[in-house]
């Protein structure tokens, strides 16, 4: 598929999706957000795709936040259909996802970006990084995920404290709440969240989509977590990784997983 504002790239069962706007920060517009859904679908019906990793092109940005321009001009109802649109095409879509994404966070994670690396199923940060959602200081709210996914992530406390000011944390303080798992330097930074997926693609992709849906169904209100985790565990009965990787146990070796 041929994108303009980002570049996707496969490579020994890792596929890389980098936004590619650097003179606006990566800033997130439709278009863009068009395009990342596309890649992210691409990516989910790749048989040969393990793990998925997002980043920014360049040293300063991940995503600097949303392309405000598209829509300052918005009424209620266009502002309403611009973060339910926002969610369905990406954000929650991506927080679905079978495959794992990480979200590699280069440099500034604000507003849309932070709450693109939320929706991922973690993060790991550049030793420059800087996240924050300072949507109150235009007069809006996060609208897309923000105000939910944060305080999942840090607490109820810390978030409305972060959302409240509009200000930034840097990468160690965010490791500190939970919002990133490990803080590397930028040069490292890629060939680290790498590491993490080689580690990831060792063990059976039937299983890690079953334990993302089990997992985020304990985020969800009108779903009842364990029965989800329940049926979920009974259906890797039924799969060709549960029969290998018992074996492959028994036996005494390393498992092939096929993912079936």
């Amino acid at each position: 598929m041929n994108f303009e504002n980002i570049i996707v790239a496969t490579d020994n069962g890792i596929g890389q999706i980098t936004i590619n706007r650097p003179s606006k920060l990566n800033a997130l517009n439709k278009a863009t957000i068009q395009e990342l859904h596309d890649a992210f679908e691409d990516l989910e019906n790749n048989s040969e795709v393990r793990v998925i990793i997002i980043t920014g092109e360049g040293e300063k940005a991940f995503v600097a936040g949303a392309d405000i321009s598209e829509f300052a001009n918005f009424s209620i109802e266009e502002g309403a259909q611009l973060a339910a649109q926002g969610q369905e095409l990406l954000f929650d879509f991506v927080e679905k996802l079978k495959t794992p994404v990480i979200a590699a966070v280069n440099g500034f994670a604000l507003g849309g970006g932070l709450e693109l690396a939320m929706a991922c199923h973690f993060r790991v940060a550049s030793d420059n990084a800087k996240m924050g959602l300072p949507e109150v200081s235009l007069g809006v709210i996060p609208g897309y995920g923000g105000t939910q996914r944060l305080p999942q992530l840090v607490g109820k406390g810390r978030a409305m404290e972060m959302i409240m000011t509009a200000g930034m944390i840097d990468a160690e303080t965010g490791k500190s709440y939970g919002l990133v798992n490990h803080v590397v330097p930028q040069a490292e930074l890629l060939e680290f969240t790498k590491g993490i997926a080689g580690k990831i693609m060792r063990n059976s992709p039937n299983a890690i989509g079953k334990a993302i849906k089990a997992i985020n169904a304990n985020y969800k209100h009108d779903v009842d977590g364990y029965d989800v985790e329940i049926r979920n565990f009974g259906k890797c009965f039924g799969t060709e990784d549960f029969k290998e990787g018992t074996t492959a146990f028994l036996e005494k070796r390393k498992a092939s997983f096929t993912g079936k």
